[in-house]
This record gives C-alpha cells, sequence and structure tokens, in this order.
C-alpha cells in the first residue's frame, strides 16, 4: 500500500506540473502582457520599462523558473481587472462553485443510483426502457439548453423560481438540477451496466448458492463491487463541475469559477486565468488521487498488483 500511495502521489504532483508548464507556454505564446497593460499607442520605453519590472526581459528559462516559484506559493501575480492578487479573486468565487458542484453531485447520485438500480433490477421490462430513455436523453441534452428551458418553464410561466443570481436556496435550485441532470444520467447508465456485470460474476451465483439472503447479496456482493466504476465516474464528475460548469454559471449569471474564467478570457485578465486553471487543476488531481485510494480500498487486487484504472 505504500508503495502504491507514493507512485500515486508522484504521478499527480508530476501532472500538476505539466499544467503549469503548458499555462506558462500558453500566456507566453498569447502576446506580450505589457502590452495589455498599457493603453495603445504608449511609447516604446515605457513598455521596456514594465517589461523590466514583469521580468519579460529576462531570458525565457528564467522566467519559468521563476513562475514555478510563484506558482508553488499560487502567487500567480495581481489581476488587471480587479489590481489585486489573482489567486485571491479565484478563491472567492470557489465557494459558490463548490455548492453548485456539491448540490448537483447529490443530486446525480441520488437520482442516478435510484434510477440505475431500478433499470437492473426490472431488466427487459418497460421500466427499464423508460429509465434507459430518459437517461439518455439526459445526457445528449446540451446544458445551456436545459437551463434555457428550465428558466423558461420554473421562472418565467410558473414564476416558482427566480432566473439567476446568488444569495439563497432559491437561486441554487435551478443550476444545481441542470448541472444534476447530466449527472444523473451519466450515473444511472454507468450504475445500471455495473450491477449487471457483477451479477454475472461467479461470486455472486456462489452467494445465491450458499442461500444468503437476496439483501446481503445486493449490499455486499454486488453493490459494493457495482460502486466501483461509479465511485470513479462521480470523483471526475465533480472534478470536472469545479472548472467546467461556466455553462450553468453564465446561464444562471451564478458567480463561480467557471463563469469568472470566461470573463477572464474576454478581458485578457491573464494571471486570473492561470490561478484559475491551475487551481482547478490541482484540485482535480487531488480527487483522482482519493478515486485511487478508493479503489484500492473496493478492491485489493488494484493495490496489490500496482493498477490503475482497468
Amino acid at each position: 500500500m505504500p508503495n502504491y500511495l507514493l507512485t500515486r502521489i508522484g504521478e499527480s504532483l508530476l501532472a500538476i506540473w505539466g499544467v503549469v508548464t503548458i499555462v506558462f507556454v500558453v500566456t507566453r505564446v498569447l502576446g506580450d502582457p505589457a502590452v495589455l497593460l498599457l493603453p495603445i499607442g504608449s511609447p516604446a520605453a515605457a513598455l521596456a520599462e514594465l517589461r523590466s519590472q514583469l521580468g519579460l526581459d529576462q531570458p525565457i528559462l528564467t522566467q519559468y523558473v521563476h513562475f514555478l516559484g510563484q506558482a508553488v506559493r499560487g502567487d500567480f501575480g495581481n489581476s488587471y481587472q480587479y489590481m489585486r492578487p489573482a489567486m485571491s479573486v479565484v478563491l472567492e468565487r470557489m465557494p459558490a462553485t463548490l455548492m453548485l458542484a456539491g448540490s448537483a453531485i447529490i443530486i446525480g447520485i441520488v437520482l442516478g443510483g435510484i434510477a440505475g438500480l431500478l433499470a437492473a433490477i426490472k431488466r427487459n421490462t418497460f421500466v427499464e426502457y423508460i429509465v434507459m430513455f430518459l437517461a439518455l436523453i439526459g445526457q445528449a441534452t446540451p446544458m445551456f439548453w436545459l437551463g434555457i428551458v428550465m428558466i423558461m418553464f420554473f421562472a418565467v410561466n410558473l414564476g416558482w423560481l427566480p432566473t439567476g443570481g446568488y444569495g439563497s436556496f432559491s437561486n441554487l435550485v435551478l443550476p444545481a438540477m441542470t448541472l444534476g441532470t447530466f449527472v444523473a444520467a451519466s450515473v444511472t447508465r454507468l450504475f445500471r451496466s455495473s450491477i449487471l456485470d457483477v451479477l454475472r460474476e461467479e461470486h455472486v451465483r456462489t452467494a445465491r448458492a450458499k442461500g444468503l439472503r437476496p439483501k446481503t447479496i445486493y449490499v455486499w456482493h454486488i453493490g459494493r463491487n457495482a460502486l466501483i466504476p461509479v465511485v470513479t465516474m462521480v470523483a471526475i464528475l465533480t472534478a470536472e463541475l469545479l472548472g467546467g460548469s461556466a455553462v450553468a454559471e453564465t446561464v444562471f449569471s451564478w458567480p463561480g469559477v467557471g463563469r469568472l474564467i470566461v470573463q477572464s478570457i474576454e478581458t485578457q485578465d491573464f494571471p486570473v486565468v492561470q490561478a484559475a486553471v491551475c487551481l482547478v487543476t490541482t484540485i482535480f488531481v487531488f480527487i483522482n488521487l482519493l478515486v485511487d485510494i478508493g479503489y484500492s480500498l473496493l478492491d485489493p487486487r488494484i493495490r496489490s498488483h500496482g493498477g490503475g484504472h482497468e
């Protein structure tokens, strides 16, 4: 187990380093930050002075080492738009994103788990066909379109909920349901398939031959093994929602990190983009590390062979 953990931690650190390096390269390719900070038509002397202050006149390798040192400390410079540390701007938006992503995951797990189990139990029946059809529709529906439909129905026509905003539970319902619908559809399809795969395994037939109660078989022999791929998917979806919920956050005017990234790209506020991307990546990698640990706890064969997700 210690060797397995050390290997996974090493791979996680390598992944974070790779993303930080890509961020550095991309921001240098996009253009000179000094040009963006100064007014159009500024004299060359002012441009040269600002480039010197920002360290942009140094060799690229020196800039890269300096950038890595700052990134380790969470220092990505000041936001061009907000005129304060970029990371603090991102961290201010993180609670809103965590709230939205967490609510969507809870909705997705509850609805998807129930639907997936129902579809597996009612296999080859009308119930399974309906559940799987709805799951397919949930995965195929564009998130922005679903959000607009929910706004039109629940906010405009019925007047039950606000069209957007942030600050109360009612503001959270529609964006959480929009994201939760996609999560539920994914969990439903995977959980059903996982249960059916486990049902065909030898140890389940042995448990039935021993005369164990159906509840015991489903909980200990089927449920535990069927959860392994679901745990992976839920964890990865959680990490993706932290940085990939920009569409829902934009549609519902939710002040999260995803919306901040979109706004910062539009205004060319590169320090904020760098800070947000690196922070979301770190969270994503950390969650995947937890997935690997959880995977090994659910299936000891993984850590004994040092394998990955197979």
